[in-house]
């Protein structure tokens, strides 16, 4: 009998321990609209809401090191501290001058050595790990989990092209598969961001940010079947050369772990936004917010704009006197095109070099008379290179290069997102910066705010762009207007537009040498404003340019960065519709996918005033001839309003200045 009352009491001070133990802690947005529910205990969960709304039930996470530990699991709490942050940062090669970063911020400190930070922002939800360890942690595994309320539909990037045959090795390229959660295909995996329609107008997207010295995150249908899961690249251990040209940097074996790191850091933030309207998906600073501050102190060398690109028009420049390819003439030739139409860049892409040695052109190549000839007539020079060349050559390439007078890089074939990759671009980034180098990653997964950590990093891929439209017959137009809604909520995308070779999906075919695009011409013009590209690609050809003169003349004028930006009106996968301002004249676009409507554009967002606007609308037989567009002026005031009509594929785009 004593020891039944005994083990009982013993019992029940377990029970009543663990009761202890067990604890929610609530993190409410500045507004009070959305809010975080954090269990700690057995394991560390969160929940999030939405006005009142459970958006996201609860999903645990934690780290599984390789000692046996999981930091996340039978957590002790030491202390939690919540804060409030309202800071301010200058952006830089981004949708506006100024971000405001305004949240409350939970801090919850286990015994063990780490913790994890939660914020919550009016728009966003986030949170990410840290430890506080002397020496080296493995990283074998992190639970990442997002359980939805129901099996809803999602736009889903799946990836499929993986080069040299392994799963971790993709170009991050894809279409958008609408789909419900439930049907995420077997054996795949998603790359971020991923966009969840959770009903009655709301959006959840999730992303990551801050991703340094950490393989990026995939996802995976979890065990419930209606909610993702984190899933990241094994450490690679040994390599060899393959995929695309043999370039690609293939890991043929890898380690039991994902990460091999120091034990005093923060980890990559994970993070949801949240969007009533999908208009507001369209000006999401979170990624920015979340990302480290830059470490470049003077940032004035840095210089953003249009570049006059080669490789989508197979350099098929015509009425010349020389033969046109990657030779001297030619790159004179895009050098005095750039340069009449006030184009600062021209790129050399593949083809310029010997992989063996970047600082070696080819033949064909005079890179020192280029950049006299360029310098004369104030272009710069962006060149291309392998992920794989600049890795092991930079050293001695990229003092070259600045001697040189070289202005980037545009640095290709990276296909992958292991913590050795991960790392390698922000240590690329920072030598570059050393030697006053943009960079233009291509080939590349998303971005997770290396752009503000080096604002020298003026561009990424991550985006299945126009280029693909040389070999593929898809459904271009959709894709256009979803990825402004999704892709370009993690930053910056190379989409690579400008073709003049419009045409309907009948007249479709695909070449490549006289590529064409998708659309309408003024669905491409409207590009230049809708998608964000602090480096952007003017695609086709100098003499296609020249011939179409006026829409040049247009796409010139319109800046790669801007001041402020508002969104006006869309709706993911069909229309798209948006107001930049760049010192005093406001820019506006609209595109629409293969379905034809007619939008109403509200001028309010026009200080008090008379504006003229330079209007370019798609011609009353674009549906039939895809090139035929209208260009008008017109006198517009705040508060006008005015009715547009898109046709199949359309666009429309204005530029807007005060009398």
């Amino acid at each position: 009998m004593k020891n039944y009352i005994v083990t009982a009491l013993l019992l029940m001070s377990s029970l009543i321990t663990g009761a202890q133990q067990e604890k929610v802690y609530q993190l409410k947005s500045p507004d009070g609209s959305i809010s975080v529910d954090v269990e700690t205990g057995a394991r560390i969960q969160w929940s999030v809401y939405c006005d009142g709304r459970q958006i996201i039930e609860p999903s645990a996470m934690a780290l599984q090191l390789q000692n046996g530990e999981v930091l996340g699991e039978k957590t002790k709490v030491q202390s939690a501290r919540t804060t409030g942050i309202n800071s301010s940062f200058t952006a830089v090669n981004y949708r506006r001058n100024v971000v405001k970063d305004l949240c409350n911020q939970l801090t919850i400190t286990c015994k063990g050595g780490y913790g994890i930070i939660f914020r919550a922002y009016d728009d966003a939800v986030a949170y990410r790990f840290f430890t506080q360890r002397k020496g080296e942690v493995i990283i074998v595994n992190e639970a990442a989990n997002f359980n939805f309320s129901s099996d809803h539909q999602a736009f889903i990037p799946i990836q499929w092209d993986y080069r040299g045959g392994q799963l971790f090795n993709s170009s991050f390229e894809a279409l958008y598969r609408e789909i419900n959660l439930s049907q995420f295909p077997k054996d795949s995996l998603a790359f971020l961001p991923v966009l969840v329609d959770v009903g009655q107008g709301m959006k959840a997207e999730i992303l990551e940010a801050d991703l340094e010295d950490y393989p990026g995150m995939y996802l995976d249908l979890n065990s419930t079947g209606k909610g993702f899961k984190g899933v990241f690249a094994p450490y690679p251990l040994e390599t060899k050369l393959g995929g695309y040209n043999n370039i690609n940097v293939i890991p043929v074996r890898s380690a039991e772990y994902i990460a091999k790191t120091t034990g005093n850091r923060n980890y990559p933030w994970r993070a949801v936004v949240i969007s009533r309207s999908d208009k507001d998906l369209l000006n999401c600073d979170i990624v920015q917010k979340l990302a480290s501050p830059s470490r470049i102190a003077d940032i004035s060398w840095i210089k953003t704009g249009q570049v006059a690109w080669d490789w989508w028009n197979d350099w098929n420049i015509s009425h010349v006197d020389f033969r046109a390819g990657i030779n001297t003439p030619t790159y004179k030739y895009y050098i005095d095109f750039a340069s009449s139409n006030k184009i600062p860049y021209v790129i050399l892409d593949a083809g310029w070099t010997d992989e063996s040695d970047l600082t070696k052109p080819v033949p064909e190549i005079d890179l020192e008379e280029l950049v006299a000839y360029g310098k004369q007539k104030n272009v710069g020079l962006i060149l291309w290179a392998s992920w794989h060349a600049v890795t092991w050559q930079k050293a001695k390439a990229f003092p070259f290069f600045e001697n040189q007078g070289i202005k980037g890089l545009k640095i290709d074939f990276i296909d992958r997102d292991d913590q050795l990759a991960v790392a390698s671009l922000y240590e690329i980034a920072k030598e570059a910066a050393a030697h006053h180098l943009l960079v233009d990653y291509h080939g590349v997964f998303k971005p997770t705010g290396l752009q503000r950590t080096f604002p020298n990093v003026v561009g990424f891929e991550g985006v299945k762009g126009m280029e693909n439209v040389k070999w593929a017959d898809e459904d271009v137009p959709r894709y256009d207007v979803t990825l402004p809604f999704i892709r370009n909520l993690a930053g910056p995308m190379d989409y690579t537009p400008g073709a003049m070779r419009n045409v309907t999906q009948a007249n479709f075919k695909p070449s490549n040498s006289m590529p064409m695009s998708k659309g309408t011409r003024v669905h491409q013009m409207a590009m230049y404003v809708v998608f964000e590209v602090p480096l952007q690609m003017l695609s086709d050809n100098p003499t296609v340019y020249m011939k179409e003169q006026e829409c040049t003349d247009f796409i010139t004028k319109i800046p790669t960065t801007f001041d402020e930006t508002i969104p006006l009106d869309g709706k993911v996968a069909e229309y798209v519709s948006v107001a930049r301002k760049k010192g005093d004249t406001w820019f506006v676009g609209a595109m629409t996918n293969w379905n034809p409507r007619e939008l109403t554009i509200d001028f309010s967002f026009l200080p008090e005033g008379n504006y003229q606007a330079e209007i370019f609308r798609d011609g009353v037989n674009a549906d039939r001839d895809a090139t035929d567009y209208k260009k008008e002026v017109i006198q517009i005031k705040s508060g006008d309003k005015l009715a547009v009509k898109l046709m199949n594929g359309g666009g429309w785009v204005a530029r807007i200045v005060k009398e």
